[in-house]
């Protein structure tokens, strides 16, 4: 369990600082390198010698077979640290060029291979996390924002509201999410800028697991309004508003955290599978969901299985939320 979340973690902190550890530009190409494996990195050069410093060989690709390389053993080169490269920004702010690691050039130091445009699939999947965790985490706001505005209003007033509002909840528990995501999608425009995809695409899902949050704190917002200290609140003249505010929404807290914990990687893998549909974010801003899209062709997938790494890669950040979920439930360990 401690493995898993801290790898999660470490997942988290390697994407909000991508520009520092990826060696490359996420849109630089190398025609000359399509389908390149991940660089094997070398500390015993050919004479048999143990270098202290790590190095890569030179990638060539066999003039007789397409995707297939060779190293020169011949001709290697050090890995370098705090490397001058392309510039980025820390948190779009500061401007800087300085990468945690690279190698001169010629050479190129693909850990994660790259793809069939020669790109750094390595590079790719720290930026595309910028995409795709983001968009997971913005959705689980306007999720948990409108399921606690809706459940609160629902619990607190009840009559005709209530009904209103858990009936309509009802429609949108009951349709299969993935479906109604489609159905949702396709009433929007296809070609759209990336920064727009991403924006209606945060909107769609957000607005579609409201329901469930609203009615937990519906239920307990039923229970919080009966308490004596929330009846003399209101007795003394405190309005709707503020007892919901000041005695009520406290109370659902631990339900906010736990539900945020849970939404959070089923949104993920929501712009994951429309982004590897073609409905979400589009090339050449890297996602999660669009590096997987090349899968769609059979001779990608069983030809370069290092390709499949993006989505190895997701097994870990699903089972780290569920596993930090299971942590929030057990009594004491969530503070309110």
């Amino acid at each position: 369990m401690a493995i898993l979340l801290v790898c999660l973690g470490g997942l988290h902190l390697a994407v909000l600082t991508a520009g520092f550890l990826s060696p490359y530009d996420v849109a630089q190409q190398d025609r000359e390198l399509p389908f390149a494996p991940p660089t094997r990195i070398h500390f015993i050069d050919g004479q048999g010698i143990t270098r202290w410093r790590p190095f890569v060989c030179l990638l060539a690709e066999d003039p007789g077979q397409f995707g297939v390389y060779h190293e020169d053993i011949q001709k290697c080169f050090p890995i370098r640290f705090l490397v001058k490269g392309t510039s980025y920004r820390w948190g779009g702010v500061f401007e800087s060029s300085r990468h945690l690691f690279g190698v001169d050039p010629p050479a190129r130091l693909f850990l994660m291979g790259t793809d069939g445009f020669g790109r750094d699939l390595f590079s790719r999947f720290l930026y595309g996390g910028q995409i795709s965790l983001s968009a997971g985490l913005l959705a689980s706001l306007l999720s948990l924002a409108l399921g606690t505005l809706l459940g609160m209003a629902s619990g607190f007033y009840g009559g005709w509201l209530d009904a209103a509002i858990m009936r309509f909840g009802e429609l949108f528990i009951a349709l299969p999410w993935l479906y109604l995501l489609f159905a949702l999608r396709a009433f929007l425009p296809l070609n759209v800028s990336p920064a727009r995809a991403f924006l209606l695409l945060i909107a769609v899902i957000g607005t579609v697991g409201w329901a469930r949050p609203a009615r937990l704190i519906r239920g307990v917002v039923l229970s919080g309004k009966k308490q004596h200290y929330v009846l003399a609140a209101r007795i003394f003249g405190g309005s709707g508003v503020y007892v919901m505010r000041r005695h009520i929404l406290p109370q659902t807290y631990s339900i906010i955290v736990t539900q945020a914990v849970l939404l959070v990687p089923q949104y993920i893998l929501a712009e994951v599978t429309l982004s590897f549909l073609g409905l979400g974010v589009g090339e050449p801003v890297p996602s999660w969901g669009n590096m997987l899209a090349s899968l769609q062709q059979y001779h990608v997938m069983v030809s370069y299985w290092w390709m499949l790494l993006p989505g190895i890669a997701l097994v870990p950040v699903f089972l780290g939320y569920v596993l930090l979920a299971n942590v929030l439930r057990v009594p004491g360990h969530v503070r309110v």
